[in-house]
């Protein structure tokens, strides 16, 4: 671990130490887990301490963990994950947040404390159905008002629930079931029968 990186670790320890779950180095960076009853009060503290002093939230977005690495995953189903920049001190943070039901996923919102993280809530909500109390605007972003369930979820059919088409006798857009046949799709490959022999190289 490298001596910036220690030292965000000891100064995440310092001030939040009780507040934060399991913390772990992968790729440079720190992830800490968070829980949703602390998640709005960590954040703030992670924006206003001056020793952390996170002044940019730059992303934030959705996770289904349902097949999480072709593997039962034990725990909780939906997180919202952001991407912390700490411009005074030159280090950045991933914050883990688990919605603690996954029948119904809340995760309190973060436009009071970081108002650039708007549209990232509202596409978590649209693509994994994160719900966001406190948001200002929620609705979607990318997908039409009428669609039917939340696109990246595991669970949500490739080619999804139904499928729209102008219809010219009607003379307006119609929704109507989907009529592609589902195949798989594996990738072919085609070679030379000699491709790879020692001989031909």
């Amino acid at each position: 671990m490298s001596a910036k990186l220690e030292a965000l670790r000891l100064n995440l320890q310092k001030h939040l130490a009780e507040r934060i779950g399991n913390m772990q180095e992968a790729l440079g960076e720190l992830t800490v887990d968070v829980d949703a009853s602390e998640y709005l009060a960590v954040m703030t503290t992670l924006r206003d301490e001056p020793e952390l002093r996170f002044e940019e939230l730059m992303d934030l977005c959705g996770v289904d963990y349902s097949a999480w690495a072709n593997a039962e995953w034990t725990g909780k189903r939906y997180a919202a994950v952001s991407h912390l920049v700490s411009i005074t001190h030159n280090w950045r943070l991933r914050v883990r947040c688990f919605a603690p039901d996954d029948d119904f996923p809340s995760i309190p919102s973060l436009v009071p404390v970081w108002n650039s993280v708007n549209w990232f809530e509202r596409e978590a909500f649209d693509l994994y159905g994160i719900v966001f109390p406190g948001h200002p605007d929620l609705r979607r972003i990318l997908t039409d008002y009428g669609f039917i369930g939340h696109p990246f979820r595991k669970d949500f059919p490739i080619y999804g629930y139904v499928e729209m088409r102008y219809d010219p006798e009607q003379q307006r857009v119609i929704y109507q079931p989907v009529t592609i046949e589902p195949r798989e799709v594996t990738p072919r490959i085609v070679r030379e029968e000699s491709y790879g022999d020692v001989d031909n190289a």
